[in-house]
């Protein structure tokens, strides 16, 4: 099947190309945690979602969009087509905007750098406390969570208002989040390639990502064995295995929560000598996400009746 490729200089261009020849296009995934790998889906998959997401956040023809983001993340290309579709426009500067697309982190940097403007958010989860100060501030706000094989799945203010977006159908009864709707890709990965998207016989699927709807509200706990800091998801095991390569006891790797970045990652080893070598060993060989934010040593690790690593209270001991 031919598709169009955005991983171009101008994926704008090509995709609005694509949708005037009903050709499905080929989106690269950034590959943050392993190979990257591509997604086939329609224009129509995303650009039908355009009018209902405008009219739940107001964009218009006469706003301008600062998107500060690569485009070659999934999130940042959405809201460049939407922009163009709503006939607004975009730009990687932020000056003049009325409009701008940003991850939590990024929104918490801007709080103090640039004056109030309306915000969608996602990439990661933003806390109700970000959300509140960027209020207090002037900002009219957004959040919504979705995934590069999903596109959007719910709307809200922030994490905790998370509702089900237009025609989306959510479920979660074995705590992971399945998804049922007309914003789908078709290919998850593209045939050949490696991907964890996995689908039910009833049209529903899921990317891995565990959570819980309740009572109308969709709470997103993330990925089984990743966390997800400033946008960026790291995936934990195969990252410990490096780590626990340059140690002598335990290593744990879990995520913290963080008012700004969602979670950062820290790594918990069971001696000092251990926590000397592996932070050294990280310092030198590991960037980014993938470099553990906070480091501790637990001689004692909490378990659970099964003796494995209790992670809930390992975590409530390091806060």
């Amino acid at each position: 099947m031919r598709t169009v490729r955005l991983d171009v200089p101008e994926p704008t261009t090509a995709f609005w190309r694509a949708h005037r020849e009903g050709t499905p296009i080929a989106l690269r995934t950034s590959g943050t945690t392993g190979a990257a790998r591509t997604i086939v889906r329609s224009t129509c998959s995303w650009t039908r979602s355009f009018a209902p997401l405008i009219e739940r956040t107001g964009l218009h023809a006469g706003d301008r969009m600062w998107i500060p983001g690569p485009l070659d993340s999934t999130m940042n290309l959405f809201s460049a087509c939407l922009c163009e579709y709503a006939g607004a426009v975009w730009d990687s500067r932020p000056e003049g905007a009325s409009w701008a697309t940003l991850t939590p982190s990024w929104l918490a940097r801007a709080l103090d750098s640039h004056a109030p403007m309306k915000a969608l958010v996602a990439g990661d989860g933003l806390s109700r406390a970000l959300w509140q100060r960027a209020t207090a501030l002037g900002w009219d706000v957004v959040h919504y969570y979705g995934a590069a094989e999903l596109s959007l799945v719910a709307l809200g203010r922030h994490a905790q208002d998370l509702r089900p977006f237009e025609a989306v159908e959510i479920d979660t009864a074995d705590d992971r989040i399945w998804v049922r709707s007309p914003w789908l890709a078709d290919g998850c990965p593209a045939p050949g390639e490696p991907g964890a998207l996995r689908r039910r016989a009833d049209g529903f699927v899921t990317v891995g990502d565990r959570g819980r709807l309740d009572n109308g509200l969709l709470q997103v706990w993330g990925r089984a064995g990743a966390i997800t800091t400033a946008g960026a998801t790291v995936e934990l095991a195969p990252l410990r295995a490096r780590l626990a390569a340059h140690a002598h006891g335990e290593v744990v790797l879990l995520g913290l929560p963080h008012p700004e970045l969602g979670q950062v990652l820290a790594a918990v080893t069971t001696s000092h000598d251990d926590l000397r070598h592996v932070r050294g060993w990280a310092r030198r060989n590991l960037s980014g996400p993938q470099r553990p934010r906070v480091w501790r040593v637990v001689p004692r690790l909490p378990r659970t009746a099964t003796g494995k690593i209790d992670l809930h209270r390992l975590a409530e001991g390091l806060r």
